[in-house]
């Protein structure tokens, strides 16, 4: 789900792997790690969710809601 998503979010956005890799702190491996199945250390989900203004909940398959409570 959360490989999924990341995915979707990246190509909504017209983004390579390695552009978000940047912009999130990752190496680019590290990165495509994530889109390929691994689970996120808890600062890079948390990086993520604020890179693409979504929820952590959302990312993680919790909810269908992707907006951020603010």
């Amino acid at each position: 789900m959360f490989a999924d998503r990341i995915r979707i979010l990246r190509s909504e956005r017209n983004l390579t792997q390695a552009e978000v890799a940047r912009e999130v702190e990752l190496s680019p491996r590290g990165y495509q790690d994530l889109e390929l199945g691994r689970k996120p250390k808890y600062d890079t989900l948390l990086r993520l969710a604020d890179f693409f203004d979504v929820s952590v909940d959302w990312l993680m398959g919790r909810t269908q809601r992707r907006e951020v409570w603010k």
